[in-house]
């Protein structure tokens, strides 16, 4: 057990290092609008576009590497925006870092891109506090697949994160159970010039051109469900 806890430290360690070049903001915002691109072309991502437009917010994680020997770490960098229903308009950004361990027999490296339609004032509250665990303090399901919401299942929306997770151009299966997220503080300053805590960011207009492609990708989104934008 004692080396099965040290494997787990130093595949952490190793993802940790393997990630820096993403705590560039414009690297990370780039990323995550070449995530949002491939996934909208998928032809069943129809209920992602409808989620997000009732969405309070979204995280988008270009990848989250998973590395199994025996047990299994993985970690990732992101980036949060808040969304105004009644207006349409984006809050943010403010960057973050996931990290976790998963059990069972596992073995190989994976790399994940993930994005995380974030329904409801739970949900957006865990990470304008800053440091949370998926499964213990906020709900997350898989993301319901098809080219309508009406057609697919649970459409109560009563998760309050709905994750799609992109491997080698497919949507697929990835749990985020007992990760954990924390504010990517460096990268926060970088971006901003300051330090700041997760919830002045998220209360911040999304109005710089560097966010702005990003915005304009999930705007584009929305719009397929037919729903306002700014």
């Amino acid at each position: 057990m004692i080396l099965a806890g040290l494997g787990v430290v130093l595949l952490l360690a190793g993802l940790v290092s393997s990630a820096e070049a993403s705590t560039v903001p414009e690297r990370r915002i780039e990323d995550a609008v070449n995530v949002l691109r491939e996934m909208s072309s998928q032809e069943d991502c129809g209920t992602m576009s409808d989620l997000l437009a009732k969405a309070q917010g979204v995280a988008i994680f270009p990848s989250v590497v998973k590395v199994g020997l025996g047990l299994g770490a993985r970690y990732g960098k992101g980036i949060v925006l808040k969304r105004d229903l009644a207006t349409g308009r984006w809050y943010g950004p403010s960057f973050v870092e996931m990290m976790g361990v998963s059990y069972g027999l596992q073995l190989g490296v994976q790399s994940t891109a993930l994005v995380l339609v974030i329904t409801n004032q739970a949900g957006m509250k865990s990470f304008e506090e800053g440091t949370f665990t998926f499964g213990g303090d906020v709900t997350v399901a898989a993301g319901p697949l098809g080219r309508h919401l009406e057609a697919a299942t649970d459409t109560q929306l009563k998760a309050s994160i709905y994750s799609y997770s992109m491997s080698k151009g497919a949507f697929i299966g990835f749990s985020l159970e007992g990760a954990k997220v924390t504010p990517d503080e460096s990268s926060n300053e970088l971006y901003w010039k300051t330090a700041a805590s997760p919830s002045e960011l998220l209360r911040r207009e999304a109005r710089d051109s560097r966010i702005r492609p990003l915005i304009s990708e999930l705007n584009a989104l929305v719009l397929r469900a037919g729903r306002k934008v700014i």
